[in-house]
């Protein structure tokens, strides 16, 4: 398959996140298709080397690495001015759950700031389209990491124009990504045991980093108006029977290395969904891909809300960046880890 519809070959391309496990695989892909360039956009200066290294040593003279922070404006402005991209694959974002559920306010910043910079950016600069990653956290979401993606679509489905054509694809895990439970239990396996699963009913939707990569080039390659989209992922995986199964590839009998339950962690679901109540589906023009419909605020109310979330980091003002989320996603219901991030600790600023 040709990635971004057709020849590449007169297309600049601008992937945000380029050193993270999918940015990189979606630049590999790229550069091999004879892109005319490939801008490879990252803020972690090791991963940028080692995307940056290893193209430049597999012969690729048609990437440029780009250090920095897609809620720089300044930057943003002087990359689209300079090199005038095509297309954007938007694979930036904070992806941990537990670590964002401590972190909140950077989660929001880095993927619904970041989102909507890199959107207002791209309609400036009438960027023809902009694809963003999504995950299945951004539905019903327990976690700020997934009430900050379900901004982000919401943000795209708002800002798109017939001009630039802006779009989401919503995935499962991704086997062998940064932080993903695979190598974790790989590692733990290597190192006898124990392996640790958090629930022995827990169950995720699991892609292969071949099948994101194909998945996301076809989404982008879709001649359609800006949608929200979902592969067919098939059935969720039972992450204990995953666990079993990894500990016999790797030659061990049963009970010789221990499994152990550790709970859920803060923002986990037991299970994941891959659409809300309030949303329905129905065919795109490629087969391995639906359109997911449902209820989206004015845009008046995004942009006032945006505005709030812009002025609330920028005052680190948590309480109110949780009031918005919820007001804008009312399915989604904040850990008991982060309300206590929204509780003043009185004796700690009580006088003796």
């Amino acid at each position: 398959m040709s990635p971004l519809g057709g020849n590449n070959s007169d297309k600049i391309v601008l992937i945000t996140g380029a050193g993270g496990c999918i940015g990189s695989a979606l630049a590999r892909s790229i550069v091999r298709s004879s892109a005319k360039c490939v801008l490879l956009l990252d803020h972690s200066e090791q991963n940028l080397y080692e995307v940056h290294t290893e193209l430049s040593a597999g012969g690729s003279s048609t990437h440029v690495p780009i250090l920095g922070d897609i809620c720089d404006q300044s930057l943003l402005h002087e990359v689209f001015e300079k090199y005038r991209p095509d297309v954007i694959l938007h694979a930036a974002a904070f992806k941990h759950v537990p670590l964002m559920e401590v972190n909140p306010i950077a989660v929001i910043r880095n993927n619904v700031l970041g989102t909507w910079t890199l959107a207002n950016a791209a309609l400036r600069h009438a960027v023809g389209q902009l694809l963003m990653i999504s995950t299945d956290k951004a539905v019903n979401p327990r976690s700020v990491m997934g009430a900050a993606k379900r901004l982000a679509e919401l943000v795209l489905l708002r800002a798109g124009n017939p001009v630039t054509r802006m779009s989401a694809l919503r995935l499962g895990n991704v086997l062998g990504s940064n932080g993903s439970v695979v190598p974790r239990f790989q590692q733990q396996i290597a190192h006898g045991g124990p392996v640790t699963v958090t629930h022995p009913d827990s169950r995720r939707y699991f892609l292969s980093l071949s099948d994101t990569v194909d998945l996301v080039l076809a989404a982008s390659a879709l001649n359609e108006d800006a949608a929200l989209l979902i592969p067919e992922l098939g059935a969720p995986v039972n992450i204990l029977d995953l666990a079993n199964k990894l500990i016999a590839e790797a030659g061990y009998r049963s009970g010789e290395i221990e499994i152990t339950f550790t709970g859920l962690r803060p923002g986990d679901k037991l299970t994941e969904d891959l659409i809300s109540s309030s949303e329905s589906l129905e065919p795109s023009s490629d087969v391995r891909l639906r359109k997911i419909n449902g209820p989206t605020p004015s845009p008046k109310r995004l942009d006032s809300a945006m505005e709030v979330i812009s002025e609330g980091v920028r005052a680190r003002n948590l309480p109110l960046l949780v009031e918005t989320l919820c007001d804008l996603i009312p399915e989604y219901q904040p850990s008991e880890t982060l309300q206590q991030f929204l509780t003043p600790i009185a004796s700690l600023t009580r006088q003796p």
